[in-house]
């Protein structure tokens, strides 16, 4: 048997690159190392913008040069640092050599001393992460989960009206409406949003061990910390003042905890969903030369809810690992993060898949009023909670002398059929008011949502 091509190993670079798309720009290696170029170029220029150790002062020309090596970073970049990590053997290192080169091109070897200046690999590496991931997340991600929101808003508000039986413990139970289900996920997913949203991206720039010491002894007269605020902000970035070598990566997995937490509520979404219309409330539309069985023809199989729950599940899986490696480092230092941040664009890839997957999914679903209308008329018994419910109210206004008005209705409905005649029957027969007589017999099952369709409201834009 021949060998096949070289093929890619993971499936969000094969059969699913394009739910992904423009995850790479941020999370790959290039990605990062575009990151480095920035944080290295930005670094050198602000040194020389206050002309420390008396280096000169850049002309507007020679930054917006330099600048250039980080804005039309490509594939010549990407093999040259390639070919001098080969030597190297150390990633950072050979973006500082990329940047040195490039000083010599424009004639600036004078300041190129200043490269990597006071610098751990870390300064430039934490800074990179914190600002592709952040790229990452606000560019790329956040847009695929407001789409899966839009799309629950959407389905709220054109169902808010429309009753469909409950089901507690997998029992009928009180109804609500289709709408006002789908707004309880629009305002859990929200809630997240604003944390995610909320998210710090810290960044810190002390040095070997985060104490300053080789700037201070370079140039003990600088205020070294508030430089070293002034730059990691200027980037976007917040400044954390305390940490070893490296930044302790708190805010990571604060990140991470908040994504996997929208993971599972989307989880829950996509089981509720199968559920539905495995019990007929939803209906899933042909599409057009689908085929949803190999060997029987009539199946339509919920195939984007099941890929959603198993992409993210495998996301949370990366992301909590993620999150409780990253917050652990030996002493003042060791590698196992280092590993670890290469897959975080793993991690938000299977999100993303599963985002894709529930938006297309939503679009794909129709509610089945008939079948909703049927079990709502199939079940008069979950009456029997407003029945006893206004006999209390009854008795506690001097209207009634029942006693028990629970055992009663648990005797009339627990575990039996009843029809809206042998209800009305029951009512007739009360110990109660009039007035209240008259509320109850006028009850289906179908208008008992309460303020369902108006609860929905709360999701409306």
């Amino acid at each position: 048997m021949s060998p096949l091509p070289e093929q890619p190993i993971s499936p969000l670079d094969g059969r699913y690159r394009a739910a992904v798309t423009g995850l790479g720009e941020h999370l790959s290696e290039a990605g990062l190392n575009r990151a480095r170029v920035l944080v290295e170029v930005e670094w050198l220029i602000y040194l020389t913008d206050r002309e420390l150790f008396g280096s000169k002062r850049m002309t507007l020309e020679q930054a917006r040069q330099l600048r250039a090596l980080v804005t039309d970073f490509g594939q010549t970049e990407i093999d040259e640092l390639a070919r001098l990590e080969a030597t190297t053997r150390h990633d950072v290192k050979a973006v500082e050599y990329l940047v040195r080169g490039k000083l010599a091109e424009l004639g600036l070897t004078d300041v190129a001393e200043l490269t990597h200046f006071a610098c751990t690999s870390e300064d430039i590496n934490n800074l990179s992460y914190a600002l592709t991931i952040g790229s990452a997340v606000r560019e790329i991600w956040l847009p695929k989960f407001d789409a899966v929101i839009e799309k629950l808003r959407e389905r709220a508000l054109t169902h808010r009206d429309d009753p469909m039986l409950a089901h507690t413990h997998g029992q009928p139970a009180t109804p609500t409406t289709v709408g006002k289900e789908f707004a309880v996920f629009v305002h859990r997913l929200e809630r997240i949003r604003s944390q995610i949203d909320a998210t710090e991206y810290l960044g810190k720039f002390s040095g070997a061990t985060g104490t300053f010491a080789a700037h201070v002894a370079a140039d003990a007269s600088q205020d070294w910390p508030a430089i070293s605020r002034e730059f990691v902000t200027s980037l976007g970035l917040d400044w954390n003042p305390l940490t070893t070598q490296i930044e302790s990566h708190d805010w990571q997995a604060e990140l991470y905890g908040r994504i996997s937490h929208a993971n599972r509520v989307l989880h829950n979404l996509c089981t509720d969903i199968w559920t539905y219309i495995s019990m007929g409330y939803f209906t899933q539309i042909p599409q057009a030369g689908a085929t949803g069985s190999s060997t029987m023809p009539h199946k339509i199989n919920p195939i984007r809810f099941e890929n959603a729950e198993a992409n993210l599940e495998l996301s949370s899986a990366l992301l909590d690992s993620l999150a409780a490696t990253l917050v652990t480092s030996r002493l003042q230092r060791d590698l196992t993060d280092s590993t670890t941040q290469r897959n975080i664009g793993v991690a938000l890839g299977h999100s993303m898949l599963a985002l894709d997957n529930i938006t297309r999914g939503l679009g794909e679903i129709d509610v089945n009023l008939v079948k909703l209308a049927s079990d709502l008329d199939s079940n008069w018994e979950i009456l029997g909670e407003a029945i006893q419910t206004v006999i209390r109210a009854e008795i506690t206004a001097g209207r009634s002398s029942i006693s028990d008005p629970y055992a009663m209705l648990k005797e009339l409905t627990r575990g039996k059929r009843i029809d809206q005649a042998d209800l009305v029957a029951f009512i007739d027969a009360l110990d109660i008011g009039e007035d209240a007589k008259a509320r109850l017999r006028v009850l289906t099952p179908a208008g008992y949502a309460g303020l369902a369709s108006d609860l929905v409201a709360f999701i409306a834009k």
